[in-house]
């Protein structure tokens, strides 16, 4: 199938591995083709959006870029970007394939033909193999003395929390995204994977996170914060370092910080009383980290719209801190590199108007036109963190990345 979807210029694959995190959905599923399509930068396109979506009930996948916080906030943006993702693009498929368990199901015109073109479509394009250097917007001294700036903010009550990120790249390369993408994914399966492609632009994601689910009236959110290092050749050390997450004061109180946030972000949205934290501190364990996940549900109020959901939640509170405004200047005041598509959400809309959104992390993005690579990691930042540990932290998450990289 991913040999298929080369031929088509914008395509969405998602794809959760079969991970049985709950609650467990579409285990694979790929939009192709276009019917109809938005796109929109910062301004009032999110209301351009809304009359999108209700313009007729049908599938809609695309994404959400961070720096949509300009136009919920009224913020600006003026770090450098090239990678170029519009602040949010929707499109209606021409056709939708799932996988779900042994089946195959096809919507469009001429499944038939579609299957026999997905079974048919066996041969691999060859490899392309170029050196190149990965470089970093920030040395390690540089990054250091910024996380302590932080927490000095932190001390003076201008923020709790903050998640800094830097920026990995590489310039003047040419790779073959869908390959990256099944290297990635043999390294590093996550349950919120996604290989999007809009023209030149290509987001090759590997995340664990889920941003935002709608089922009904229910909403539901499932923040990560906490992290610890998988030891897969020591079963004991593994076992040592999750239960150091499960133990740890300061990777707690980064998780618990995130929670209050989202119930906060969901009460504006929600009947009162209804928001509520099914999982606190939850454990999980994925191929290259142990994570800490929470999961915050709440009851939809009635007539509350996509876009005022979105008003409400994004950007999702495990990459910006709290209180989020305050992070938000902060963040465009101490990184170096526009987020853009990074720590946005991809997904998709179903034509009853239930979604799933991830956060996009652990993710490559790739402008096949001026042939620029970009990766970023991040940490969440407390009046606790240790500025070289946070470091580390952010080589750890991008292990899986530069090693799909290295073996191309």
């Amino acid at each position: 199938m991913l040999n298929w979807i080369r031929q088509f210029d914008i395509f969405c694959f998602l794809d959760n591995h079969q991970y049985r995190i709950q609650p467990y959905s579409i285990e694979c599923i790929v939009a192709t083709g276009v019917k109809r399509m938005i796109r929109g930068d910062a301004g009032n396109s999110l209301k351009q959006l809304q009359v999108f979506i209700d313009k007729r009930p049908s599938w809609l996948f695309g994404h959400l870029s961070y720096d949509l916080k300009n136009e919920i906030e009224g913020l600006s943006s003026n770090h450098p970007d090239h990678i170029h993702f519009p602040d949010f693009f929707f499109f209606e498929p021409e056709s939708i394939i799932q996988l779900t368990g042994s089946e195959m199901i096809i919507e469009g015109e001429e499944p038939e033909k579609i299957y026999a073109s997905i079974i048919s479509c066996t041969a691999e394009l060859p490899v392309i193999r170029e050196p190149f250097t990965i470089e970093s917007r920030l040395q390690q001294q540089e990054y250091c003395s910024i996380i302590n700036q932080l927490k000095n903010h932190i001390q003076r009550g201008d923020c709790y929390e903050i998640n800094f990120c830097q920026e990995f790249f590489v310039t003047d390369t040419i790779i073959q995204p869908i390959h990256v993408f099944n290297q990635l994914n043999h390294i590093s399966p996550n349950p919120f994977a996604a290989l999007y492609r809009l023209g030149d632009k290509w987001l090759i994601c590997a995340s664990p996170e889920r941003f935002l689910k709608r089922s009904g009236s229910k909403i539901l959110s499932q923040p990560i914060k906490g992290t610890s290092k998988r030891i897969l050749e020591n079963r004991e050390l593994d076992e040592l370092n999750k239960e150091y997450l499960h133990l740890s004061n300061k990777e707690k109180s980064e998780n618990v910080m995130v929670v209050d946030l989202v119930r906060n972000d969901l009460s504006k949205i929600c009947e009162e009383g209804s928001v509520y934290v099914e999982e606190l501190f939850g454990i999980y364990s994925f191929p290259q980290v142990h994570q800490m996940i929470s999961t915050i549900s709440g009851t939809l109020k009635e007539q509350i719209t996509f876009i005022d959901i979105i008003k409400a939640a994004f950007p999702m509170g495990s990459m910006t801190g709290a209180p989020k405004r305050n992070v938000l200047k902060l963040i465009e005041k101490y990184e170096k590199s526009k987020r853009g598509i990074f720590s946005g959400a991809v997904g998709y809309i179903s034509p009853n108007g239930d979604f799933d959104f991830n956060v996009v992390i652990r993710s490559l993005m790739y402008n096949q036109s001026n042939r620029y690579l970009s990766f970023q990691t991040g940490s969440g930042i407390t009046f606790y963190s240790d500025a070289e540990k946070e470091y580390e932290e952010c080589i750890l998450k991008a292990r899986a990345i530069k090693s799909a990289l290295e073996i191309l």
